[in-house]
């Protein structure tokens, strides 16, 4: 082979590693996703409060998900995740439940443990 045909071929064979390299940590970065199954972070209000107020807004971030439940009553996320709910306690201990589920059909739970005085 003469250098010329030899300076080709590793460039074809090079170019061809970095695109399937590149192809491959993309599907890989993106598999990421799929494997940590639905999160549901809240922001407000903390675990363990206590309110003086019965009407509270409950908000945070629930990321790869397809359902959202706030105590058995589905709710909605915009684009980003966030999600918005005012609900009402009762006097004294409440408990609220936090359920997300992903396409997959796993499975996340969130509880908030809040004292209305």
């Amino acid at each position: 082979m003469t250098d010329r045909k030899r300076v080709k071929w590793l460039i074809k064979i090079t170019t061809i590693v970095l695109v399937v390299a590149v192809i491959g940590g993309y599907g890989i970065f993106r598999a990421k996703t799929f494997a940590e199954g639905p999160i549901i972070t809240v922001s407000e209000p903390k675990n363990g409060s206590l309110v003086s107020d019965s009407l509270v807004t409950i908000s945070g971030i629930a990321k790869n998900i397809s359902f959202l439940n706030l105590n058995g009553a589905q709710i909605f996320t915009d684009e980003a995740g966030k999600f918005t709910e005012k609900i009402l306690l009762l006097y004294g201990y409440n408990i609220i439940t936090l359920e997300a589920k992903d396409r997959f059909g796993r499975k996340a739970e969130t509880f908030l443990q809040i004292m209305h005085k």
